[in-house]
């Protein structure tokens, strides 16, 4: 499955979620080491969800740019 993930730059570096997964986030002070701690992330998340019983999310969110002008 493929996810969204919102990446956003912090004071230290940037982190990430995942708008259908509550609760998976990484951060790190790359955006490339953030990037992978967030795949990661969710291949963990998805893997616990599983061992849970609990149903995997669809991926859901739609993110795109806007121009407002």
């Amino acid at each position: 499955m493929k996810y969204a993930v919102l990446f956003e730059p912090t004071a230290t570096g940037f982190s990430a979620h995942v708008p259908d997964l509550p609760g998976c986030v990484a951060a790190a002070a790359t955006l490339e080491e953030t990037a992978e701690l967030i795949r990661g992330a969710i291949r963990m998340h998805i893997a616990c969800m599983a061992e849970d019983g609990d149903p995997i999310p669809e991926p859901r969110t739609i993110a795109e740019y806007i121009v407002a002008a």
